[in-house]
């Protein structure tokens, strides 16, 4: 059985500002294309289908029209999508029974009821059984009512949830599994901090969605989203496809792709990637500026200037724009430091009343002002 790995679409994002709904039709269209010479005969999508809770019309149409042409393109493929953080999960959710009998799985919700269980499609081939389990992004609160509450009566850590959720499943493990899933996933004996995050990722104060990737040994493969980068979760069969499309400037110069999964007889596995190629890279060129304009292109752009002197700054960023149309930003590398020390040593001595009105600038107030002013300082004091 052969399937395609995706995940974090996350159409309609908008990179800097730039609306990529053109870069991501151009990236969905030759998707397409693959799996219309390809043939496999699942097509997976691991959450974060949507940029944001409540997409654009526009991308909701440009979603609606990648999956029309991917059932036509291959039209034996079971398509399995699960929502994701950046997702709504009831607007994903919405029509799931119906769009189940046209070969479309559409999960937005986990299990709400003790009774429910996580989504599983069943698939056929000649060596027997696949069964995907289709897990979308969870938080604690979201199905406490299925994995309960710790001894305090408080929701239980990510980690514990993501683990008793599956420890739930009955699976059978002289078939072959598949897990889908949206979830921060952390190879055992890795530190948090050593797992590169990009800039497009939302994370969580303190790493409390972490979970440990033990619970993937469950499982034959995990097809993994919410990284952004291709990565893989200590083992050739657990990974984050990463974005088809780069998402921030933190993946410029990253190879996105398709993982394609062939699986055979059980504990047989083979694992490519099929290269997406963008219709605009993103790039950052860095160097003085003159060397700069020498690479002008229509990628899109973050120009870094390591040029020690000041320029006429209406013209740099013109020049700057004529070479690189598609220009995201332009940062300094290297800027002329103002001392600020003999400033803040001077700001030591002000009372608070002087302090206030020189960090909020206050030059023009009447003497009703200045009461108001000292009355709220000194009720601050107080308290």
């Amino acid at each position: 059985m052969k399937f395609f790995h995706l995940s974090d679409l996350h159409i309609g994002l908008k990179l800097l500002n730039r609306d990529l709904l053109e870069d991501q039709q151009y990236i969905l269209k030759q998707i397409t294309e693959i799996a219309a010479k390809e043939q496999p005969d699942a097509i997976v999508i691991a959450g974060d289908i949507y940029d944001k809770a409540i997409p654009s019309a526009e991308a909701v149409a440009l979603f609606d029209e990648f999956i029309a042409n991917l059932t036509t393109a291959a039209q034996e493929a079971v398509i399995m999508m699960i929502s994701g953080n950046h997702d709504s999960a009831p607007r994903v959710n919405v029509f799931r029974s119906v769009l189940s009998k046209q070969k479309i799985y559409m999960v937005g919700i986990a299990p709400q009821k003790p009774e429910e269980y996580i989504e599983k499609v069943t698939m056929q081939d000649a060596y027997g059984d696949v069964n995907f389990y289709l897990l979308p992004f969870v938080k604690p609160s979201m199905v406490k009512s299925v994995v309960g509450v710790d001894e305090n009566g408080n929701n239980f850590s990510y980690h514990d949830t993501v683990h008793k959720l599956i420890e739930r499943e009955a699976i059978d493990n002289g078939e072959r599994n598949v897990l889908v899933s949206h979830q921060f996933y952390l190879p055992v004996g890795i530190e948090t901090d050593s797992v590169e995050r990009m800039d497009s990722e939302i994370r969580t104060v303190g790493n409390i969605d972490e979970v440990s990737a033990d619970i993937l040994d469950k499982f034959d493969y995990a097809a993994l989203g919410h990284i952004h980068k291709p990565m893989k979760v200590g083992s050739e069969y657990y990974r984050y496809c990463g974005t088809p499309l780069a998402c921030s400037v933190s993946e410029a110069g990253q190879q996105k792709g398709i993982i394609v999964v062939e699986m055979q007889e059980k504990g047989n596995i083979l694992t490519d990637v099929i290269p997406l190629v963008p219709l605009r890279q993103v790039r950052v060129v860095k160097g003085e500026l003159e060397e700069v304009l020498k690479q002008s292109c229509n990628d899109y752009v973050t120009v870094i200037l390591t040029d020690k002197v000041d320029f006429n700054v209406i013209d740099m960023q013109d020049r700057i724009r004529n070479a690189f149309p598609n220009l995201l930003e332009i940062r300094r590398d290297v800027l002329r430091k103002t001392d600020y020390s003999k400033k803040f040593s001077a700001e030591k001595n002000l009372d608070p009343f002087d302090l206030c009105c020189s960090f909020l600038n206050l030059k023009d107030m009447d003497d009703e002002e200045k009461e108001l002013l000292q009355d709220i300082i000194n009720t601050v004091q107080e308290v």
